[in-house]
């Protein structure tokens, strides 16, 4: 009987400590859980401090990039040298291309949609330019132009359209 009452004292000497162990461990690992959230959150505000300026100019390079090859501007910037659409033609595209392979890097800072647009706007008035030269039969530089800059005046340009998307996922950073 005495060593029935004797397991009885260890137990309930012994209970009170587990309880405060099991308390202290759940405290502790919400804590150290806490701690290391909030520096998770310290260390990527200031990575943002860092990142986000690199951003803003990604997003201003590539804004440069579309006004660049918006086909009403990229006409009016770069020349015929001589009367030939298919030169012309082949100095618009290589423009483009050009100035594209510049802000190639840029996809690093933006949103794989955003950049996608920015493809897309690309190859849209690479073909636009195109669906121009061939729509002049005659070869004629003056009416190829003509043509595709009434063509624009009617309707919103892919560079616009991938602009206003930029405008759009850059008002989303603040």
């Amino acid at each position: 009987m005495e060593e029935v009452t004797q397991i009885i004292s260890y137990v309930a000497y012994l209970l009170p400590a587990i309880v405060v162990g099991i308390i202290a461990y759940f405290f502790f690992k919400g804590h150290t859980a806490n701690e290391e959230g909030r520096r998770r959150y310290l260390v990527q505000k200031e990575a943002q401090k860092q990142v986000l300026p690199l951003r803003l100019q990604a997003y201003e390079r590539i804004t440069l990039f579309l006004e660049r090859i918006d086909p009403n501007k990229l006409l009016v910037r770069v020349k015929p040298f001589s009367d030939s659409k298919d030169d012309y033609e082949n100095l618009l595209v290589k423009n483009i291309e050009q100035e594209y392979d510049h802000n190639l890097t840029q996809q690093i800072y933006v949103t794989p949609e955003c950049w996608n647009l920015v493809n897309a706007a690309k190859n849209a008035t690479i073909h636009v330019i195109r669906q121009g030269a061939m729509h002049e039969k005659d070869g004629n530089v003056d009416k190829m132009r003509e043509w595709l800059l009434q063509n624009f005046m009617e309707e919103v340009t892919p560079s616009q359209k991938a602009l206003a998307y930029v405008k759009k996922e850059v008002s989303e950073l603040f």
